[in-house]
């Protein structure tokens, strides 16, 4: 019998025998891979992810999950870390880490921004989230579902949207569609930004109006003449420039600040 799930935790047990061996092919565990499952719930990934590995460390919040799981799947062959994964400490787990799970819905943004800050000590993620997510996740720039989600990650990781998870996978059924993403840090020699967090402030400003110029959202970084170099028509929008057309604006914009 599962749980009563907790409203406030975003709780959607995934119960489709199908999508569960979907997901797990999908992941595609080998033995001796150095993998963490966000929110496991009652185990129903689990089972079968602990059956090709020779260990899993699993994340859960909730006080009755958390003990129900090491009591189902002992604790030689499973971790559980009874914790909020917002503040979870991915660097203290083996390298290159292998991070799975269905994530919780009403949170997985932030959750996605903390993740990405272990990007270099990552070999993949694998995750299922709302399908509007997903799609925001790997969107193109100048299509509607562009936006700030898009660059900070697509900034760290190549994206691909993998299958799409009906309603009726889950109990109690959410009243969105799902979709599994795969994520795949750049690694070391990325494009990256100079000063991560002015990257960080400039992508935020540009997407805070939408429908506004790009010269009006940053004419706090970037004077009418800064663009002419970048090659950039600042009177374009947030959502028509890439990760990388960022970056340079985030690097021009470093180089005019006073010391």
């Amino acid at each position: 019998m599962l749980p009563r799930p907790r409203k406030h935790l975003g709780q959607h047990f995934l119960t489709d025998r199908h999508y569960i061996a979907r997901i797990v092919a999908a992941i595609n565990p080998q033995r001796d891979d150095a993998m963490v499952e966000i929110g496991p719930g009652p185990g129903a990934l689990t089972e079968p992810l602990i059956a090709a590995l020779d260990h899993l460390h699993v994340i859960e919040i909730d006080r009755e999950l958390a003990p129900a799981l090491r009591q189902r799947f002992g604790t030689d062959r499973v971790t559980v870390h009874e914790h909020d994964v917002l503040e979870f400490d991915f660097a203290a787990l083996a390298t290159p880490l292998r991070i799975v799970g269905n994530l919780p819905y009403n949170i997985s943004t932030p959750i996605l921004f903390h993740i990405a800050q272990f990007a270099e000590r990552i070999r993949d993620c694998t995750f299922m989230l709302q399908r509007e997510v997903v799609d925001r996740m790997v969107a193109a720039p100048s299509t509607p579902a562009y936006g700030r989600l898009s660059v900070m990650l697509q900034y760290r990781f190549a994206m691909e949207k993998l299958f799409n998870v009906p309603p009726g996978a889950f109990y109690p059924p959410p009243k969105v569609d799902s979709a599994i993403v795969r994520m795949m840090p750049y690694g070391a020699g990325r494009l990256r930004a100079r000063d991560e967090k002015l990257f960080a402030q400039i992508v935020m400003a540009a997407f805070s109006q939408r429908r506004k110029t790009l010269r009006n959202t940053l004419r706090s970084f970037m004077g009418p003449d800064d663009w002419t170099p970048l090659g950039i028509d600042s009177q374009q929008r947030a959502e028509n420039l890439s990760a990388a057309q960022f970056i340079a604006i985030a690097d021009n914009a470093l180089e005019r600040r006073p010391l």
